[in-house]
């Protein structure tokens, strides 16, 4: 553990009112993650830092040094950092954090009004019944076991925008835009479509 300025505090450490405490939690046997991240833009107030596959965002479960925020923390030596969005750890892709606390409510206005535009491309099974750009909108709810989703019968409460980009022999290479942000949105439409998308581990089957 570590006070507000970085110096370790001794087990015997006397209680101070209004002390900021640091707990750095640790991990056994923490996997190494071999991809390298790049940093595309580092100003005062924002880094954008293109994330390898494999590497989680933010520390969560059994990761905790190697995370693209505790990389950049260290190399950008700036604590302050704080992911203003997240993907899934075996995307890569583009991530935007803010450096500065004083200018970080702009940038979270403009995820939360959907000022900024999200595509993703993905690899996933043909659909040549459909037209393109298609737009799916559904329902989704919490499914089973916990951690995954599922379309369920309501107002719709998702959407995506789809279109391809290159179609193949056997598979096509998808454009995927979320207009809203679900848990697990895109894995879950796409399943939903009949193309789940390629090496998807949750979706349509665990």
């Amino acid at each position: 553990m570590r006070d507000a300025n970085d110096h370790a505090l001794a087990l015997a450490a006397p209680y101070r009112v209004g002390a900021e405490i640091r707990y750095f939690r640790e991990v056994a046997d923490e996997p190494v993650i071999p991809y390298v991240e790049t940093v595309l833009h580092a100003d005062a107030n924002l880094v954008v830092a293109c994330k390898p596959h494999f590497l989680p965002v933010a520390p969560a479960g059994a990761y905790v040094h190697e995370t693209l925020l505790t990389r950049l923390v260290r190399r950008l030596d700036n604590p302050a950092l704080v992911p203003l969005h997240r993907i899934d750890r075996e995307t890569a892709g583009l991530v935007l954090f803010s450096a500065n606390p004083a200018t970080r409510g702009i940038y979270q206005a403009l995820f939360r009004e959907r000022r900024i535009r999200k595509q993703y491309l993905v690899v996933a099974p043909p659909l040549p019944e459909l037209s393109f750009p298609y737009v799916h909108r559904s329902w989704l709810e919490p499914g089973e076991p916990f951690f995954r989703m599922r379309e369920g019968v309501g107002e719709p409460n998702s959407e995506t925008v789809i279109d391809v980009v290159a179609p193949g022999a056997d598979t096509w290479t998808y454009r995927l835009e979320p207009v809203t942000g679900r848990k697990h949105q895109l894995r879950v439409h796409m399943a939903a479509l009949g193309a789940p998308i390629l090496h998807d581990r949750f979706y349509p089957d665990l």
